[in-house]
């Protein structure tokens, strides 16, 4: 296997035994192209990347590929991680304050490589900030994030997901670890990112303060 491939983890969701085969396949083979695509774009580069060759390196179809992914924007930004998170937040204690649970599962992602390995988030971000048509990708499935967050903070607060307050909050979240992962990668990916993330959510909690 190739090092760019996902070490196991808590987070796996191909590992996660309430799936089904058919589901676990269907994870599997995303796995298999997002491993193939982030191979080329390293050894040739984004742009010279085609769908043709990813399917060749991934042994599927570009039939297959497309059916994964409309475009190949949505190979770099997608992941299985987002409703996986929505059930670690609603998994929490219902008493406990909403930034602790927040900064729990938030960190608790990081820790276990949410995405895949460190070497492909940083591959990951880097396009981000390196390729237009990538980072407009990532910012049109913002909302999809966001509306499944809107629903987390709703159960757990008791307010209406469609309310002006829930949603300001959850595209803030949302918007705000996007400008945390850009920031990491225009800085040379310097920064240890869980800190980044900590400053992220002490804005969101706290607002710009000294």
């Amino acid at each position: 296997m190739s090092s760019m491939t996902a070490t196991p983890s808590p987070f796996s969701p191909a590992e996660r035994p309430q799936l089904g085969l058919r589901e676990r396949k269907k994870i599997k083979t995303r796995e298999a192209i997002r491993t193939a695509t982030y191979a080329l774009v390293k050894e040739q580069g984004y742009d010279a990347t085609t769908i043709e060759q990813i399917a060749e390196r991934a042994e599927v179809s570009p039939s297959t590929v497309f059916r994964y992914f409309p475009t190949k924007e949505d190979i770099v930004i997608t992941d299985e991680f987002d409703p996986i998170i929505m059930d670690e937040l609603r998994a929490r204690p219902v008493d406990e304050p909403w930034m602790v649970t927040l900064r729990y599962v938030m960190l608790k992602a990081i820790k276990y490589g949410m995405n895949e390995d460190e070497e492909t988030s940083r591959l990951r971000t880097h396009l981000m900030v390196q390729v237009p048509a990538v980072r407009s990708r990532m910012m049109e499935s913002m909302s999809v994030t966001g509306n499944m967050l809107c629903e987390s903070i709703a159960e757990r607060t008791g307010r209406d997901p469609e309310s002006l307050e829930v949603r300001v909050y959850a595209m803030s979240l949302v918007g705000g670890l996007m400008e945390t992962s850009l920031y990491w990668a225009e800085n040379g990916h310097r920064d240890d990112f869980s800190g980044l993330v900590e400053r992220t959510l002490n804005v969101l909690e706290h607002g710009l303060t000294e």
